[in-house]
């Protein structure tokens, strides 16, 4: 069990400073300037047409705007390629292009060929997925006391699975279509966030391991119910991250528009000299991006830590939030800085330095109390001195706290102070709907 001693879930605000060393290099600008042209060419061969309902549905579909949440359009993206391999199939070839003129033979070659692109593509989708997804739950697991309770949750976990692939192959088999199968796979996806948040607050079907999972770090719970909230730390790698996997979800859905009407239209025997070097253009600049994407965003989740120290936590919040402040102690004198923490588990976290005076002098007292509402002062850290520190409390009562630098021994000699301090709230628990990991 690895320890989870000083540590808190990543914030919002590490991510955006782990991030910051991770940028993703901007999309080809091919990407922007085919899907206009192939929702050009596809509008053009609408033009005159009576829509199937399943027609109507791609075309709101590829103009609506992309799902927020990553993993959402991961899954939207190997819906697309699933729904385009099978139109690539050579069974489901228009007639025109089975027929075996020399013509249609190098069409059939280029077919082929784009159906290996998107074949990759799959490959590469389904494996980052896997991957990402076993380790978000391996990483929770090595915080968890190896013992019985690890052995039960991942018992759960594997019986889960098992059923849940017994949905999907029970679907298949009845013939349900792939947006069918994949509106199951995303209800799936929905069950596993549940069940990780239930972990977090041992409700759910780990209820009945409520009794047993005295041991199982607080940090680690508080984790697995927040880390997904709306303006929690994953709202960051949306930001991040979103908006070219955004681009590549319009793109493969414009592509598979596109691949549906042309096919219907040379059923017709109607075949235009751009139709098939557009379509191969836009497939071949996809496929290419979105393998980028995926290597690039793989090696980002998988090197995120889960977990920081609170004064890095602190720091970094502090950063964002406020500047340093400096303040001359005079001699004789000492300064204080008051708190209100109104949760307990809340973390007041500091970091001060000395920016002059005389080097053997460099030095100054620090201690951290708690004050009741009589006025009554209990002793938190105690008193020290220090040429600079970094650190953090966990306050487990409300209330006011006072951070004090103390000048008082000196008879002859200010100290400038440079600090800065800051409240971080606990990890709050909402709706189990609401708190879910990306995996």
């Amino acid at each position: 069990m690895a320890s989870t001693e000083g540590l808190v879930p990543i914030t919002r605000a590490f991510l955006a400073s782990y991030y910051d060393k991770h940028q993703f290099p901007p999309l080809s600008d091919d990407v922007s300037r085919l899907c206009d042209e192939i929702r050009s060419v596809a509008r053009d061969l609408l033009q005159g047409r009576t829509l199937s309902e399943g027609e109507s549905l791609l075309v709101r579909e590829a103009e609506s705007t992309p799902p927020h949440k990553i993993d959402e359009n991961m899954w939207k993206n190997r819906e697309q390629i699933e729904e385009i391999l099978f139109l690539l199939k050579r069974s489901n070839w228009p007639t025109m292009l089975q027929q075996s003129t020399a013509q249609d033979a190098e069409l059939g070659a280029v077919l082929l060929r784009l159906k290996e692109k998107f074949e990759s593509a799959l490959k590469l989708l389904v494996t980052f997925q896997a991957r990402n997804s076993e380790h978000v739950f391996n990483t929770v697991m090595t915080y968890l006391p190896q013992d019985f309770r690890g052995t039960l949750i991942r018992q759960q976990k594997e019986r889960s699975e098992r059923n849940k692939q017994a949905a999907v192959e029970a679907l298949i088999n009845s013939g349900g279509s792939i947006r069918e199968q994949y509106a199951l796979l995303w209800n799936q996806q929905m069950e596993r966030r549940k069940q990780l948040a239930q972990l977090g607050s041992a409700t759910g079907v780990y209820k009945t391991l409520v009794k047993y999972l005295v041991g199982v770090p607080q940090v680690l719970l508080d984790f697995v119910r927040q880390i997904n909230d709306d303006e929690g730390p994953m709202e960051e790698q949306r930001h991040r991250y979103g908006p070219p996997l955004y681009s590549l979800t319009k793109m493969a859905l414009n592509i598979r528009l596109y691949l549906s009407l042309l096919w219907r239209h040379l059923e017709a025997g109607k075949l235009q000299g751009n139709q098939i070097p557009i379509l191969e253009k836009a497939v071949d600049v996809y496929a290419s991006e979105l393998e980028r994407f995926i290597k690039f965003i793989g090696n980002v989740f998988v090197n995120a830590p889960f977990f920081i120290t609170a004064e890095d936590a602190g720091a970094i919040e502090a950063s964002k939030n406020e500047e340093y402040q400096e303040v001359s102690v005079a001699a004789g004198k000492t300064h204080e800085v008051s708190l209100t923490v109104e949760d307990i588990n809340s973390y007041i976290a500091w970091d001060f330095s000395l920016i002059q005076g005389r080097l053997n002098l460099q030095d100054i007292g620090f201690s951290l109390e708690y004050e009741d509402s009589s006025g009554k002062k209990t002793p938190i850290l105690p008193y020290k001195r220090y040429e600079s520190d970094q650190g953090n409390f966990c306050a487990c009562i409300a209330g006011n706290y006072k951070l004090v630098w103390d000048n008082s021994y000196s008879s002859f000699f200010s100290k400038v102070l440079r600090y800065k301090v800051d409240c971080i709230p606990p990890v709050v628990e909402s709706s189990a709907s609401a708190n879910q990991v990306e995996g």
